[in-house]
């Protein structure tokens, strides 16, 4: 089963809009492949009258019932499973590290993975637009079974985490690629409802990866290898299902396909997501912030992201436009993915910390931050439904941000003696809000720029959420560490063993068990101011993510894939 369809073919010269005329190809049926009508397409009379330095975009005709279901579902495999990977080593770093006997391990496994991850999501819209959606999921698909391969038989710390950057690469691809697959095969007034179900799927997998990981190391003779090697299996089925079904055409254009690889605007933007991410990961976690690492990698960082906007500008076939960014709506809903990214995983990070300081286990802490992705499964589908029926997101998107702010209200209330149930109420209202958002703000980007640019559009988005993800644990983790050491000090300082007992309580949680006499409450008390000056932090962002999703402008979300029907 394939999807070959009857195709159109829309001019996008630069000045197109969205509203192009739709030429159908001659002689292109049920039983004839894309690809030949695609060569067909490229040497038409239509095609030469744009020029050699044109692409057109080739649509398929909208995909139907179970064809489509069944496209989909097979690649949401790769992104359930790329979401469970990238959280894993919540519970698998420790076991690892220890059977490597190296812990400074530890926080680049994970670091490792998400820095590739994040390198690779911007520039594969461009790239698939050039080679096919199709070639690059298999491709992530085939890099994250390797990756994964590479650890379950690794036997050297270096191989570890070589593994982990071959995962993260596949990894980065599956979560973009399958979302750019949804907007090829689905009308924009219908694409919130699949974008949410694919939410579902990254949340859930998300939030699954930590206790997916400890029961496999806890319960099965494999250890922690099985849990990435279990993995391989099925991603390689999603990727032989992929090769035979997807058949979405790329671009069409008479230039050779490096000739249309902006191979310097590729080099600048992965230069500079790497350098900012590996300076704040390092920064105040693996080396102080005045160590060389981060002094030399964040302005780094600087120049090689004022370098790729400088190409860009002026890049004839860019890897991101970002001129794009000038769009009142692109931008606001690019720094409000930003923003709630930062919000949600500082909140996700730093709530566990908070009840196992107060005495819950680990697997309570679980439990209550399992209230997000139930928020996430109702209101990423919720918000799609809603979108279809009224094809209006501006209002939404604010309603979905005011429920994070909400949420983070709330956690500025707790103290030690809280009960749990307003922290569950609290991440059932973030999990909504996030879930909400992210459909809202992908939607008005799509809805905002034409086909040409829809891919694109949808890497940039990506790369948001990624550094502000990185960005907010790093921001979170500083004022943290910072007033709950400001505060330490200011109660013991004066005691005596004070700067080795303050060493021991900021390192590990456990130490609050093992406390000199008389110290008790005012650990606590510390510990909570600095959660306390967290949850502020988070505030003042969702505040800013509140007033940017408000100034989204509204736009037509189209019921055809051509947008051809009349306003």
């Amino acid at each position: 089963m394939t999807v070959d369809e009857d195709i159109s073919v829309v001019r996008n010269a630069p000045s197109a809009s969205t509203n192009d005329s739709v030429c159908h190809a001659e002689g292109s049926n049920e039983n004839t492949p894309l690809l030949a009508d695609q060569h067909k397409i490229a040497d038409s009379p239509e095609r030469s009258e744009t020029g050699n330095d044109d692409e057109q975009v080739i649509i398929v005709e909208e995909v139907k019932g179970f064809k489509l279901w069944l496209i989909l579902f097979t690649c949401w495999i790769g992104v359930f499973l790329g979401a469970i990977d990238s959280t894993i080593f919540a519970t698998l770093s420790a076991p690892i590290s220890s059977e490597f006997k190296s812990l400074s391990l530890l926080s680049w496994l994970a670091t490792a993975y998400l820095i590739a991850n994040a390198a690779c999501q911007p520039i594969s819209g461009r790239l698939t637009d050039i080679f096919g959606r199709g070639p690059g999921l298999v491709f992530s698909n085939i890099f994250f079974a390797a990756g994964n391969l590479i650890c379950g038989l690794s036997r050297d710390a270096n191989v570890m985490i070589f593994g982990r950057v071959i995962a993260g690469i596949g990894g980065g691809g599956l979560m973009s690629i399958s979302t750019f697959l949804g907007t090829d095969l689905v009308p924009l007034r219908n694409r919130g409802v699949i974008q949410g179900i694919g939410n579902i799927c990254y949340g859930t997998g998300a939030m699954l990866g930590g206790v997916f990981g400890g029961l496999i190391n806890d319960k099965t003779a494999g250890g922690w290898r099985l849990a990435f090697l279990i993995q391989v299996p099925p991603v390689l089925l999603s990727a032989c299902l992929v090769a035979y079904l997807v058949r979405i055409p790329p671009k069409v254009s008479e230039k050779s396909y490096l000739a249309r690889i902006d191979f310097t605007g590729v080099f600048t933007l992965i230069g500079f997501l790497v350098l900012l991410l590996l300076g704040l990961n390092a920064g105040g976690n693996l080396v102080p912030w005045i160590h060389p690492l981060p002094l030399t990698t964040l302005p780094l960082s600087f120049a090689a992201f004022v370098g790729f906007v400088l190409w860009e500008a002026r890049a004839q076939q860019p890897i991101i436009p970002v001129r794009l960014l000038a769009d009142r709506t692109v931008f606001t809903a690019c720094l409000t993915n930003l923003l709630c990214c930062m919000v949600n995983m500082a909140a996700l990070f730093y709530a566990p910390i908070y009840l196992q300081t107060r005495g819950d286990s680990a697997t309570d802490a679980g439990l209550v931050i399992l209230f997000s992705p139930i928020g996430i499964c109702i209101c990423s589908v919720g918000s799609g439904l809603i979108m279809k029926k009224t094809g209006r997101y501006v209002g939404l998107g604010i309603l979905s941000v005011a429920l994070m702010l909400v949420c983070m209200i709330i956690l500025t209330t707790l103290n030690e003696n809280s009960p749990r149930w307003p922290l569950m109420i609290a991440f059932f209202l973030l999990g909504s809000g996030q879930g909400a958002m992210l459909t809202v703000t992908l939607l008005a980007c799509l809805a905002t720029v034409d086909h040409s640019h829809q891919a694109t559009v949808t890497s940039a988005t990506y790369a948001f959420r990624s550094v502000g993800g990185t960005v907010g644990i790093t921001i979170a983790s500083a004022i943290y560490q910072n007033v709950l050491k400001s505060q330490l000090w200011e109660h013991f300082g004066d005691q005596p063993g004070a700067a080795e007992e303050i060493g021991r309580i900021r390192d590990d949680i456990d130490e609050l068990k093992h406390l000199p006499e008389g110290w008790y409450d005012g650990v606590m008390a510390s510990f909570m101011e600095a959660f306390r000056s967290v949850w502020f932090m988070t505030v003042a962002l969702t505040l800013i993510a509140l007033i940017s999703v408000s100034l989204m402008k509204q736009h037509k979300l189209h019921t055809t894939l051509a947008r051809t029907e009349r306003e």
